[in-house]
């Protein structure tokens, strides 16, 4: 039996699947990946300061300009579309399998796939909140100021998406949720990541 017939049979005799995924689960969607050879790290910056740099909190803080500038041209992809991958475990769930995604991921792309049940280990692109008064904001709903960065109309404090920065911690609830499913599961699935 080859892998691919392997997998589908483990599949369909699982009851709760618990999907890890990373970077490489978006590529097939126009998304770039961050470490491969034509990687988001891997790309010039066009300035004086890395990528891993600009994606970390004392960037932002320091820096909000080149930190949007950055995000919004490299990191936010409004016109990328669910690909296979994440209409597959969808439409698990729509047959009836307990699936629960656990990803790197930032760009919402399971959740419009269809599925219900995502924990977004890095957060996402599409909320964002106010620094100063912690009022949320879609990703549609942000308004930028001349320089680019996006400003609460309450205000005019910095409005940030809700994504989890170099030098930051990860979402305590969101990683418990994880493990849970994990510990759940009677199968796991590991794809687009290098666990780095």
């Amino acid at each position: 039996m080859d892998s691919i017939e392997q997998l589908k049979e483990m599949i369909y005799e699982s009851d709760r699947i618990a999907f890890f995924g990373g970077a490489g689960v978006s590529t097939a969607s126009g998304i770039p990946d961050f470490r491969s050879s034509t990687g988001i790290f891997n790309k010039p910056s066009g300035g004086k300061y890395s990528p891993e740099e600009i994606v970390s909190h004392s960037f932002f803080m320091k820096h909000p300009k080149q930190f949007f500038d950055f995000h919004f041209n490299v990191l936010v992809h409004p016109e990328a579309e669910p690909n296979f991958c994440h209409r597959y475990l969808a439409k698990l769930e729509e047959k009836g399998k307990r699936v629960a995604i656990i990803t790197q991921n930032i760009d919402g792309l399971h959740q419009r796939a269809g599925s219900k049940k995502v924990y977004e280990l890095h957060g996402s692109v599409w909320t964002n909140h106010c620094l100063a008064c912690e009022e949320e904001y879609t990703y549609p709903q942000l308004k930028v100021d001349k320089e680019g960065i996006p400003r609460c109309p309450k205000d005019q404090e910095i409005v940030r998406p809700d994504v989890v920065l170099y030098e930051e911690p990860l979402n305590q609830k969101v990683i418990e949720g994880a493990l849970r499913e994990l510990q759940a599961a009677d199968l796991l699935i590991v794809a687009g990541t290098s666990l780095l």
